[in-house]
């Protein structure tokens, strides 16, 4: 069994946005009824044309995921370590990874928009 991934905040490279916020590793998905242990790549920023936070990312491959949920696009909650949202999964790739997005407070901590 391999390790679970570790939380990560920064960036491999010094050309990354500072402007993006994220969390990298283990989550809890709660979709139709159930909870999923799964790992994610969340990343997320402020939209001031909108004026609202958007937050996306994807989840590691589940077969078994992908199984139950037909494949389909479906309202879902993530769990991380730094907080919980609602958010959507949306068709999964060929590789059997969902894509997840969600709006406004996103389940991991974020930068301050404004300097104090």
């Amino acid at each position: 069994m391999s390790p679970a991934p570790q939380p990560s905040r920064s960036s491999a490279t010094p050309e990354a946005d500072d402007h993006e916020d994220g969390y990298h590793g283990a989550a809890t998905l709660r979709v139709a009824g159930e909870e999923h242990t799964v790992s994610v790549v969340l990343r997320g920023y402020f939209q001031p044309i909108d004026g609202r936070y958007h937050w996306y990312g994807r989840l590691g491959a589940d077969r078994d995921l992908v199984t139950r949920l037909g494949g389909k696009r479906v309202a879902a909650v993530i769990r991380t370590p730094e907080g919980e949202a609602r958010g959507e999964l949306s068709d999964p790739d060929p590789w059997d990874r969902y894509r997840i997005t969600g709006t406004q407070t996103p389940p991991f901590r974020i930068a301050d928009a404004m300097p104090a």
